[in-house]
């Protein structure tokens, strides 16, 4: 018998395991809603196709050859890993279930993603989700993850994007540092003042500012310098100097009136803002597990949401 020639006799295999399982073709026909001579049909083609005697019959009982127990058992295999592959695809089809990898950057995670992904979770608890906290850029198709969170205004070619909200960022000092410094009226006044920079090339030394049209970038320079803008904004806090955070991180401290924000007719301009994407690979099936937390984070962060 042919290797190919399994796929043909795959409905003959099954009634064989569950006759030799049960031990009758009764039982067996039972199981399937079928009669007890069209399974001991199946299987007699089964034996005709393997050229092999599986089943020793009697009036009494079944039993089953030697080479019938070999069949068997990797017939059981066989069984097995059909309805493996079947859950496999239930979880790209009906409910949603399985495990969503998720990467998004390290602040806007903490801040902005844990609270939804957290209510998400409750909502469907079959589904399991592998959030990766990182501020490099994720390539999705080579990493494996199936939703990334970027900030940018030009979302990569060849993956779907849908905005969940835009990110600004904000010039702040406090006002214990404030009181009895000259007050900042324009980007050029940061020169006089003690900045915190990220620090993570050359250029985070040179703050750029737009406002109608005109452009303006200054050279600042301070005693602190942290690419992490929740360490940056506590030392702002601390009265260490200016610093500049996302919108997201700063908006406690702001409500509770312990930084003030500077310069505010005026754009900070610089690449760690733009529009907070959720980004996915381009396909016709998107896997329900996928889809429900895409409508989730799309309801929760996107244009129209209500935030506190």
């Amino acid at each position: 018998m042919r290797t190919d020639d399994v796929l043909e006799v795959m409905h003959e295999l099954v009634a064989f395991v569950r006759v030799a399982e049960a031990g009758s073709f009764s039982a067996a026909a039972r199981q399937h809603g079928l009669t007890p001579s069209a399974v001991s049909r199946q299987v007699a083609r089964l034996e005709k196709a393997m050229g092999v005697a599986l089943l020793q019959r009697s009036t009494r009982q079944l039993r089953l050859t030697e080479a019938g127990l070999e069949v068997l058992e990797r017939g059981r295999e066989m069984v097995a890993a059909a309805q493996a592959t079947v859950r496999v695809a239930e979880g790209h089809v009906g409910e949603p279930r399985g495990r969503v990898r998720i990467s998004a950057p390290k602040a806007f995670a903490r801040q902005v993603l844990q609270p939804p992904l957290l209510e998400f979770l409750h909502r469907y608890p079959e589904v399991d989700l592998h959030l990766m906290v990182v501020d490099r850029p994720v390539d999705a198709l080579r990493e494996g993850v199936d939703l990334v969170v970027r900030l940018t205004d030009n979302p990569p070619p060849g993956m779907v994007a849908r905005a969940l909200m835009q990110v600004q960022q904000c010039v702040l000092a406090s006002p214990a540092y404030l009181a009895g410094r000259a007050p900042v009226q324009t980007p050029e006044d940061l020169m006089a003042h003690s900045c915190l920079a990220l620090g993570e090339q050359e250029l985070d030394s040179r703050w750029r500012f737009v406002r109608n049209g005109e452009s303006v970038e200054v050279a600042v320079d301070g005693r602190y310098t942290v690419n992490h803008s929740e360490m940056r904004l506590a030392a702002v806090e601390a009265g260490l100097g200016v610093g500049c955070v996302p919108d997201f991180v700063a908006r406690e401290a702001l409500a509770a009136g312990r930084v003030v924000r500077l310069l505010p007719d005026w754009v900070f301009d610089n690449a760690y803002q733009g529009t907070a994407y959720l980004l996915f690979p381009a396909s016709r099936h998107t896997a329900p597990k996928v889809r429900v937390l895409i409508d989730h984070l799309v309801a929760a962060l996107g244009p129209g949401a209500q935030r506190v």
